[in-house]
């Protein structure tokens, strides 16, 4: 996930996730890490990438992150 620290929306997913679950999300701090973000293309946070290259921007369920990311999803 591209974002940053003071992205309320950023924040926002990380607590969808919970802070044990989100420390396995490869999150890049955009405004650590500006370089990073501008080669990724990244225009609005969140972004997300996945490795087949698809990616969505802005917050989503964790059901549509699951599915992108080809993992079982058993919230409600």
């Amino acid at each position: 996930m591209y974002g940053t620290t003071r992205c309320s929306h950023c924040n926002a997913q990380k607590e969808m996730f919970g802070y044990n679950a989100f420390l396995s999300v490869a999150f890049v701090d955009c405004d650590k890490n500006t370089n990073a973000c501008g080669l990724a293309g990244v225009t609005g946070y969140p972004t997300w990438v996945f490795s087949d290259g698809t990616r969505l921007e802005g917050e989503q369920p964790l059901a549509t992150l699951a599915q992108s990311a080809g993992c079982v999803y058993s919230g409600s």
